[in-house]
Order: structure tokens, then sequence, then C-alpha cells
């Protein structure tokens, strides 16, 4: 009987005690879903709070904008200062040329660099040479950037083929003379030496004086003469009288006014000679 007993004792003491274990698991259950519940309101409040700040920044962006485009409100000392742009500058390019340089601008002919320059250009610092044109007694300004457009002055190999193409025969379309001018005028813009000997030769008329020619016509002859003369007279490093006249026998003019020069030089060296040996 003692022992039934016993084992019935034990057996409510192990009841009780798990009873009371279920009950503490309970509790720590209840416990961690309130905990659970209490984060996510937190978390909720907390991104609440973020889109509201989020909304009142955007606001805020807009009332700006709004500023800057109403051009009726009268600026307040509060509101933000325009922001001061930073002077740009040209961008790098190697310099091609040196100072004191002859280069040949297509518009202008031949002209000599003096300097070099920094300009402010619609905020932008910009690096020009400085050229000098002695013919037409003016000066001009290219940017480095558009150096390209420049040309270095024809060597002697050069000189010597537009030599050949001045005593070659002219080639002269039947064409309208407006067509032909524009064309001419076109060769002599570009700048190339073998185009502005060709225009030479095409409108050269030498020392026939018989055949008519027109103003424009006598105008183009002359701009491109004089260009190929001074380009002559540099490369060659001669004077003005010397390359004029290599120019005039290429292309057979005056040749009549230059022998008589000729004849009166030596008909005034003969008796200063004479005098000399006497």
């Amino acid at each position: 009987m003692k022992s039934i007993l016993k084992k019935i004792l034990d057996s409510k003491k192990t009841k009780k005690v798990v009873k009371k274990k279920i009950k503490k698991i309970k509790k720590i259950k209840k416990v961690a879903k309130t905990k659970k519940v209490s984060k996510i309101v937190k978390i909720k409040k907390v991104s609440k709070e973020l889109s509201k700040k989020k909304i009142l920044k955007d606001l805020k962006k807009k009332d700006k904008v709004e500023v800057k485009t109403d051009p009726l409100r009268i600026p307040k000392n509060n509101e933000q200062k325009p922001e001061i742009k930073k002077v740009k500058k040209q961008e790098t390019e190697k310099r091609l040329f040196k100072v004191k340089d002859y280069v040949v601008y297509p518009k202008h002919g031949v002209g000599q660099i003096t300097e070099t320059k920094k300009i402010n250009i619609g905020g932008i610092d910009v690096e020009t040479y400085v050229l000098k044109f002695e013919k037409d007694k003016a000066n001009g300004m290219v940017p480095v950037n558009k150096q390209s457009h420049l040309r270095p002055l024809a060597t002697i190999n050069q000189v010597n083929k537009c030599v050949s193409i001045l005593k070659s025969k002219p080639k002269i379309k039947r064409s309208m003379w407006s067509r032909r001018a524009q064309e001419y005028e076109a060769k002599i813009s570009s700048g190339k030496i073998y185009d502005l000997a060709e225009v030479v030769r095409d409108l050269n008329k030498g020392d026939d004086i018989m055949i008519d020619q027109s103003y424009s016509e006598r105008q183009l002859f002359e701009k491109a003469y004089e260009r190929l003369l001074t380009e002559f007279q540099i490369v060659l490093g001669a004077n003005l009288e010397d390359a004029q006249k290599k120019l005039d026998k290429a292309l057979k003019r005056n040749l009549e006014k230059q022998a008589q020069k000729i004849e009166e030089k030596q008909v005034i060296e003969e008796p200063i000679n004479q005098e000399l040996t006497e």
C-alpha cells in the first residue's frame, strides 16, 4: 500500500511540475509576442516619420524651383545665392607655329606671327596667334585650336612646280564668266599655292594689250598674283624685284620693259667703266 501511495503522490507532483512549466512557457511566449508587436509598431512609426521628412524635402525643393522660375517674385536675403561659374579654359593643344614664323591664312594671304595672346570669348579663355599682314597693313587673330586653317610656307620644290604650272598653257573653260569667277575666287580663298598658280596662269594676258580684260577679271588676277609674289619672295629670300622678275619670266610678262631697263643700265654703266679703266 505504501508503495502504491508513493507512486500516486509522485505522479501528482510531476503533474504539478509539468503544469508549472507549461505556464512559464506560455508566459514567455506572450512576452515575446508583445515585444514583437512593440518592435513592429516602432518600425511603422519610424517609416511614417521618414516618409513625412521626404515629403517636406520634396516640397521645399519645389518651392525653390518655383522661386527660380518666377520672374515677378522679389528675392529675399534668406534665399540661396546663384552659383558662381568658374571660367572655362580652351582645350589644350600643342602650338604648331612659333613667334616670327610666316604662315598662310587663306582669306588674307601671307602673314607673320608677332605674338600669342589669351582672350576671353564667351566666358572661355582662348589662346590665339596674333598675325600681321604687311601688305594689307592689318592684324588678325587665329585661335590655337583652329590652327589647322593656317598653312606653312611652301618649299623650294613647290615653288619650282608653281613656275612649271605658270609656264604651261592656260586651261580656260567656255562657261559663263560669273561661274568661272566663283571658281577662281574659291581657288584663291583655299590658300593652296598650286591653285593660286593656276588662277594666275589662266587670267594672265601677258603683254597683249589688244585683248580686253574686265575689271573683275583684272582684280582677281592681281589678288592671286600679289599673294603668289609675296610667298615667292619669302621662300626664295630675294628682293621684291627679283621675285617679280622670276614670276614675269614664267608668265612672259613685261619682257620688253625688262629688256629696256637692262639696256639703260648698260648704257649708264659703260661710260663709268671706261672712266675707271682710264
